[in-house]
């Protein structure tokens, strides 16, 4: 079979049970996919490292949004219970790649810490380890988007931003419609 013969990929491709196969199913297809890849070949580090990256990443996008860093906050972003992102925590705070603080007080007349709360940061080897994570991840996509136009390319980048804009405002409620929009798009 050639491209040409090849039929178009899209919504509403069909299987051979006579199911069609829509857009969100591709891309969840896709996520558990590449939720699996790691950055190392070796099968014992491999697993850890994957685990490190996880939690550092979502530490460090949970802090650039301007959210809480907490462990039930790492613990909805990952999509796991407390107990675990507490281990996963844990486990990069040893590693160096994480620390966690008392968390700031909310009081305005004399701002303190909570030692009942803890907020993490990524340190500065994290940082290092994510920005190794992250020159690995635009290989990949490079490789996956091989004989791409940089136009395809950068609007797929802006479409996917979208859907993770979009995923968090509906994780906290916040759509950013209007009543005007949401009435005309239901």
């Amino acid at each position: 079979m050639t491209p040409s013969d090849a039929p178009a990929r899209g919504q509403g491709d069909e299987l051979n049970d006579g199911c069609t196969v829509g857009p969100g199913q591709r891309l969840f297809s896709f996520v558990r996919y590449w939720s699996r890849r790691q950055l190392s070949a070796k099968a014992d580090t491999t697993s850890l490292q994957g685990r490190l990256v996880l939690v550092a990443e979502a530490i460090h996008g949970l802090s650039q949004r301007g959210a809480p860093t907490t462990v039930n906050a790492v613990a909805a972003e990952i999509g796991i219970d407390q107990s675990g992102a507490s281990r996963l925590i844990n486990t990069a705070r040893e590693a160096g790649i994480l620390e966690t603080l008392p968390m700031a007080s909310d009081s305005r007349s004399r701002p303190t810490r909570d030692a009942r709360r803890r907020e993490t940061r990524v340190t500065g080897t994290g940082l290092s380890m994510l920005a190794d994570a992250h020159v690995w991840q635009e290989q990949i996509f490079s490789e996956l988007t091989a004989g791409w136009t940089q136009r395809r390319r950068r609007e797929f980048a802006e479409a996917m931003e979208d859907i993770m804009n979009r995923s968090h405002e509906l994780a906290t409620g916040r759509t950013g419609q209007t009543d005007a929009s949401a009435a005309a798009h239901p």
